[in-house]
C-alpha cells in the first residue's frame, strides 16, 4: 500500500513537473513583441506631438516677421530649436514655409503656415514588420496683425 502510494505521487507529480517553464517559453516571445510594439507606438506618438509642437512654433516665429527672407530664417531656426529641445533626433528634417500672408494689404488678415516633415528612425527596434523609418509631417498656421506696418 505505501509502495503504491509513493509510486503514483511520483508518477503524477512528474507529470506537473516543468509545466511552468513551458508556459514560460511559449508565453515570453508574445510579450517581448508586445512591449517592442509598446516601444514603437510611443515613440512615434512623441515624435509626433514633438513635430507639431515644433510646426507650431515656426508658424509663429514667421508671423511675426517683417519680410519674407526673414520669415524664411526665423522659422526655420524656430523649428530646429524646438526639435532639437525634445530631444528627438530626425533623420531627415525639412521646413516649408507659405508666408503669402506677409503681403496682404494692410487692413486685412493674412496666415503664414509653415510644413515640417520629420523622419524618424525605428531600425533600432527590432520589431518584425515594423518600418525602418516613419516620416511624420504637419502643419500649423498663425495669423499676421491685419495693422501692423508692411515692408
Amino acid at each position: 500500500m505505501r509502495l503504491r502510494r509513493w509510486v503514483r505521487r511520483r508518477l503524477h507529480g512528474s507529470v506537473e513537473r516543468g509545466s511552468m517553464s513551458v508556459e514560460l517559453v511559449l508565453i515570453a516571445p508574445a510579450l517581448a513583441l508586445v512591449i517592442l510594439l509598446l516601444v514603437a507606438g510611443a515613440r512615434v506618438a512623441l515624435a509626433g506631438n514633438a513635430v507639431e509642437s515644433a510646426a507650431v512654433a515656426a508658424a509663429r516665429d514667421a508671423s511675426l516677421s517683417r519680410t519674407t527672407a526673414g520669415a524664411q530664417a526665423g522659422a526655420q531656426l524656430a523649428a530646429q530649436t524646438s526639435v532639437a529641445q525634445s530631444g528627438l533626433a530626425c533623420a531627415d528634417f525639412s521646413v516649408v514655409v507659405d508666408d503669402s500672408g506677409l503681403n496682404v494689404p494692410l487692413g486685412e488678415v493674412g496666415t503664414v503656415s509653415a510644413t515640417l516633415s520629420c523622419t524618424l528612425d525605428l531600425t533600432d527596434i527590432a520589431l518584425p514588420g515594423l518600418p525602418g523609418a516613419k516620416t511624420i509631417t504637419t502643419t500649423a498656421s498663425s495669423p499676421v496683425d491685419a495693422f501692423r506696418e508692411r515692408p
